[in-house]
């Protein structure tokens, strides 16, 4: 049973209520910007991990203040990094981010037995279970945008999400390699036979993500894999299973050499 912790009170618990019971996730981006954007691809996890786990999810969000409203709180010597409404949307999308329905209301639904807020730090306070998301320091400068898309994904999925994160240039570098050495090894492996994921490891996976969301003990699972004795097509099932959680396209490049 996925578990996470509740920042209002400091203590782990359940994301839903009943097995298979519909779970809300909400959304509320503190702006049209880069942490914003965060706040969603933790929601967007948290969805993700929700239904590997057998419970549906409404993924809903209060939309984030306007570029106007944002620049009051710009950091001193900075700048309020503002994409607007549709283009914080536009770019969750190319970040393989879900849509979530614009839903200011805090109600849970006639169905859902659970409500998640899903807020920046610091923001106001909330009645149900909340996650916090540290905010996305970006030197001052313009947000990044590599030419991949799932590269700032993997760049903000690299640090705890109650941990502020730096984005520059040798965060995106990093996280291209990492990206890029593990999709040519996945398409290597998808020509061998398939094997099970083997028991442990499988485990080691779930034990990860049901434990507040651990997207960091994930990737580490798969850099074990990656150089770990067990057979390549067991590798290649590990990485594609964990990849319903982490949204890399990392079998993307299966084929691509034929």
């Amino acid at each position: 049973m996925l578990r996470i912790l509740d920042a209002r009170t400091g203590e782990p618990v359940d994301a839903a209520l009943a097995r298979r019971g519909l779970v809300r996730v909400h959304a509320r981006p503190p702006g049209s910007d880069i942490t914003g954007l965060r706040v969603l691809l933790v929601a967007d996890v948290l969805v993700r991990a929700l239904e590997i786990g057998g419970n549906p999810a409404w993924a809903t969000l209060t939309s984030a203040p306007e570029p106007a409203e944002t620049a009051d709180r710009a950091a001193p010597g900075g700048r309020a990094d503002s994409w607007g409404e549709a283009g914080l949307r536009t770019r969750a999308a190319e970040l393989g981010i879900r849509p979530f329905e614009d839903h200011p209301g805090t109600e849970p639904g006639p169905a859902a037995t659970r409500t998640i807020d899903v807020v920046a730090q610091g923001a106001e306070a909330t009645e149900g279970p909340r996650v916090e998301v540290a905010p996305v320091d970006t030197a001052h400068g313009s947000a990044p945008e590599p030419g991949d898309p799932t590269v700032l994904r993997l760049a903000l999925l690299a640090r705890r999400r109650d941990q502020p994160l730096s984005v520059d240039a040798d965060a995106l570098a990093e996280a291209e390699g990492t990206l890029a050495r593990w999709r040519a090894a996945v398409a290597g492996w998808a020509t061998r036979p398939s094997k099970p994921i083997p028991e442990d490891v499988r485990l080691r996976l779930r034990a990860a993500w049901e434990d507040d969301l651990d997207v960091l003990a994930v990737l580490d699972v798969l850099r074990s894999v990656e150089t770990s004795g067990i057979p390549e097509g067991a590798r290649f099932e590990t990485y594609a299973h964990a990849d319903r959680l982490l949204g890399l396209e990392l079998t993307r490049e299966i084929g691509a050499a034929l």
